[in-house]
């Protein structure tokens, strides 16, 4: 399976954003919905199902990586150079606009197993990677990805090895740079919040 296919994107600072999300575009609270104080944190697992294997997914995944950041970059400039585009009316509509896009993919899908609708659109990666630039862009923030190698057995608490064994990760805050996190690395939150929802 083509690396972009066994790829998965989530948020995982602040832990309560699929809320946030949902009472937002539920019209409950207003852009921006982060703090300029709190900790972002976004996510990319590749290999998520299959884990990766060989050098050249190791390439595919690198590349893809990369390929992220670059995009997120963009994105940032794009609403830093738009702020109208960051008030709570604009930003909603994208994401209402999102959400008919997942219902709609919802309903095509012919299997029995159909995820419920507010869990797939505050799990959205779409939304997610947007909500990341914006509140970058409104707070004129810093923001740094570290990127990990496929993990090894022997690296990862025995609770985890299972979701992250043969994977690679990228990891993105909205900090300058690892020293200016609160954590001993930036790895730990991520650790932490897994192994919550596990």
């Amino acid at each position: 399976m083509p690396i972009i296919g066994d790829s998965y994107m989530g948020m995982f600072l602040p832990s309560d954003i699929a809320e946030r999300i949902g009472d937002f575009i539920g019209g409950r609270l207003r852009f921006p919905i982060i703090s300029n104080e709190e900790m972002m944190g976004v996510f990319y697992l590749f290999g998520k199902d299959y884990g990766i294997r060989g050098q050249t997914e190791i390439l595919s995944a690198t590349d893809l990586a990369k390929r992220t950041i670059e995009q997120l970059g963009r994105d940032v400039r794009s609403f830093h150079n738009m702020p109208n585009k960051l008030d709570s009316n604009s930003v909603r509509e994208d994401y209402m606009r999102r959400m008919l896009q997942i219902s709609i993919e919802i309903k095509q899908n012919h299997s029995d197993r159909k995820p419920e609708l507010s869990k797939r659109i505050a799990g959205d990666p779409v939304i997610l990677t947007s909500c990341f630039a914006q509140h970058i862009a409104f707070y004129q923030k810093d923001y740094f990805f570290e990127f990990f190698q496929p993990f090894r057995k022997n690296d990862l608490p025995l609770a985890l090895s299972a979701k992250l064994e043969g994977r690679m990760l990228l990891l993105g805050f909205n900090v300058k740079n690892r020293k200016a996190l609160p954590y001993e690395n930036s790895l730990t939150p991520f650790i932490h919040w897994l192994d919550k929802s596990i």
